[in-house]
């Protein structure tokens, strides 16, 4: 999911980014090492208790990043009743559900700056092997940033579709949806080479220069 930081200020915040990435790992992985639906339902209502500490609209802001998980949720859920097995079906989206939005949680608390020094941090005995990581944290650093943007763009050319059109919106918009990515994609990479921006990533400390 890889939403935006919020402006909503929380004292998820001020907790390191290394301890939060790496709870986020460990409760990840303590619910795949569990197939017990009440193990799933309870982290479910766990996370979702860390948004509600919070206050009601930063639940919603979070429900609202979540969306697109939605539908993935219902395919996942009738794939598995069509097999014969709801039960594993409403694990696996318990599950995914609860790990999405997790790792949602972390992204919305967790500054894009302290995000890529952890990853310079996590990165530095590859530098023994002559890997430049600095280039490496800062194409993690694009995803993060420029996932939420086409996700966003996407969303308002099916509006715009809506707006024009009392069809239901399908396969037309996916060449527009591809075409405004790559023109981001083309601006960004001309951005980068006009400013070199890569060389604002030293990769002797993990710190921009």
């Amino acid at each position: 999911m890889l939403a935006l930081v919020s402006p909503i200020d929380t004292p998820y915040h001020r907790l390191p980014a290394g301890a939060k990435f790496g709870a986020l790992s460990l409760v990840t992985l303590s619910m795949f090492l569990s197939n017990a639906i009440s193990v799933q339902l309870a982290a479910v209502i766990g996370v979702a208790a860390l948004y509600l500490v919070v206050g009601m609209d930063f639940l919603r802001q979070g429900l609202q990043s979540l969306r697109p998980l939605w539908p993935f949720l219902v395919i996942v859920g009738i794939w598995h009743f069509l097999l014969g097995d709801p039960s594993e079906g409403a694990v696996v989206c318990l599950r995914l559900l609860a790990a999405v939005a997790l790792a949602n949680l972390v992204t919305m608390t967790t500054r894009l700056d302290d995000a890529i020094e952890l990853v310079m941090k996590l990165l530095r005995p590859l530098r023994k092997l002559g890997i430049q990581t600095g280039q490496i944290a800062f194409a993690i650093a694009l995803v993060i940033r420029f996932v939420p943007v086409m996700l966003d763009n996407a969303r308002r050319l099916l509006e715009s579709w809506r707006a024009r059109s009392a069809r239901r919106p399908g396969w037309q918009v996916i060449a527009p949806i591809f075409l405004v990515a790559l023109d981001d994609a083309t601006r960004v990479a001309e951005s980068i080479r006009a400013r070199a921006d890569l060389s604002t990533y030293n990769d002797d400390d993990g710190q921009e220069a």
